[in-house]
């Protein structure tokens, strides 16, 4: 990939940590409110998070969510390592269109928009609407046991339609992402990715899926993951060829909108082991970027976990939520929603309250956005 246009050393220098300073004035308000210091739990975290994320204080409430999918399927599940046949993820996004995944379920609830990227579903394009396609780098991807899953022409261009889906959201409005993926492959995609970064065996991050596969599709899941290992370690040290040779179209989009979505200071909701795997080569792209980020649950995929692990992102909640589509994540959010109401909303002591003010006045009381520097996605 020596002529490619694309350079990722770009995002070490244009993703910079969420206020730290407002995160301080963050713990201060809070312990002006009267209230028992940790009573809150990790809803102050949240809180503070948040105030730093926006770089806003008091932090304001979020009113803008958005549900954003990534889709695309795998070429290794035509060794039959998941319990759905190969190519069928079109059927799952049908389901989120007609509203009746449970994510779709769930968003619909929460009064969240959904938002699904085709990036290499094994189907006609023309059986989504174009808002949905538009991306859409390739038909399927390679064995990623035998073959790269990508050309690095389409790495680029499906790393490229990530950061452009975030720059669309941030331009939008959005001021929170709770990010998804619906794909058949793509936890063998992702336990491949995390096994490489992490440097342990196939063995260890190999999990059951959703459905709880048999023994026999789980040694084959297991011996596509050795064999995409292979091919994984002598491209450690380039993250986009890394994705090009196992990661296939909607996992290299998922870790260029990751990034994307940090350099315009959105803050993201992660679900399972396919959103943590990506979020873990752009921690290696660049280390900054895990503190726009917060673990919405935790699985049962044994990957997810130590790739959580390695990025020190403690999970919200833990259901064992395996369905995928954001459907964990979702769960996740009242709190999220919830932490930030009472950042904004609990009263300090009066005597404090005109200082505090001021210096929300004295720093502009923007949140964070104008003048955000980003790389080109076109």
């Amino acid at each position: 990939m020596t002529d490619r246009t694309l350079d990722l050393d770009d995002f070490s220098d244009l993703i910079e940590r969420p206020h730290g300073a407002l995160r301080r004035d963050a713990e201060e308000r809070r312990a002006r409110t009267g209230l028992p210091p940790e009573a809150l739990g990790r809803l102050d975290e949240l809180g503070e998070w948040l105030t730093a994320a926006q770089g806003r204080l008091p932090v304001r409430p979020l009113r803008q969510p958005r549900l954003v999918v990534f889709a695309g399927d795998h070429g290794v599940a035509s060794l039959d390592v998941s319990s759905r046949p190969a190519g069928t993820a079109h059927a799952l996004v049908r389901e989120t269109l007609d509203g009746v995944s449970p994510a779709a379920i769930l968003a619909r609830r929460l009064e969240v928009p959904v938002r699904v990227v085709d990036m290499g579903l094994d189907c006609d394009p023309s059986q989504f609407p174009d808002e949905v396609s538009r991306h859409r780098v390739r038909r399927s991807s390679g064995r990623l046991d035998i073959e790269d899953t990508l050309t690095a022409e389409e790495a680029e261009a499906a790393f490229r339609a990530g950061m452009a889906v975030a720059d669309e959201e941030a331009d939008a409005g959005t001021d929170l992402v709770v990010l998804g993926d619906l794909s058949v492959g793509g936890t063998t995609a992702a336990g491949t990715l995390i096994a490489a970064l992490c440097g342990t065996d196939a063995s260890v991050v190999t999990g059951r899926g959703g459905a709880e596969i048999d023994d026999l599709t789980w040694m084959r899941k297991c011996a596509a993951i050795r064999d995409g290992l292979r091919r994984a370690r002598p491209v450690l040290g380039d993250q986009l060829e890394l994705l090009a040779a196992v990661a296939g179209a909607d996992l290299t989009a998922m870790t260029g909108f990751l990034l994307q979505s940090a350099v315009r200071r959105t803050p993201v909701v992660l679900d399972g082991v396919v959103s943590a795997a990506c979020a873990l080569v752009a921690q290696r792209v660049a280390f900054r970027a895990p503190d726009w980020w917060v673990a919405g649950h935790a699985g049962s995929e044994p990957a997810q976990a130590k790739a959580l692990d390695r990025m020190a992102l403690d999970p919200l909640l833990e259901q064992r939520v395996e369905v995928g589509g954001g459907t964990g994540a979702l769960l996740a959010l009242p709190l999220v929603q919830a932490a930030a109401e009472l950042a904004a909303e609990l009263p300090v002591r009066e005597d404090e309250a005109a200082e505090e003010k001021d210096d929300g006045e004295a720093d502009g009381g923007g949140d964070g956005t104008a003048g955000s520097p980003a790389v080109d996605a076109t």
